[in-house]
């Protein structure tokens, strides 16, 4: 609203109406916008029972520096039991169905 009563006031749009707009109201899509909804409850309980039931998998890449062995991307598997983490090295994005098959017959 503060755009419009500038505009009007130095006159820079033709046919706009000479009256002061104010910021009373907020339009439903910004209303909308604002809320919040409320977070999840809290587990009390651990639903996972096992190593490697519940795995966290990131790749990332290309990184501008290449690995010792000529990799650029990377592989980073977490097991949410045991909180190990293993961190494999690919040479191309390609190769991680690869790699993940290799670690699960591990």
């Amino acid at each position: 609203m503060q755009h419009f009563n500038r505009l009007n006031r130095k006159h820079l749009v033709e046919g706009l109406p000479k009256l002061k707009f104010e910021n009373d109201r907020v339009c439903e899509a910004c209303q909308q916008g604002k809320q919040t909804k409320v977070s999840f409850k809290h587990k009390k309980c651990f639903s996972i029972e096992r190593p490697l039931e519940l795995l966290h998998i990131d790749q990332f890449g290309p990184s501008r520096i290449m690995s010792l062995s000529g990799n650029f991307y990377t592989l980073v598997i977490d097991d949410d039991y045991s909180r190990l983490t293993w961190t494999l090295f690919l040479v191309v994005k390609n190769d991680t169905f690869h790699a993940f098959k290799r670690f699960d017959n591990v």
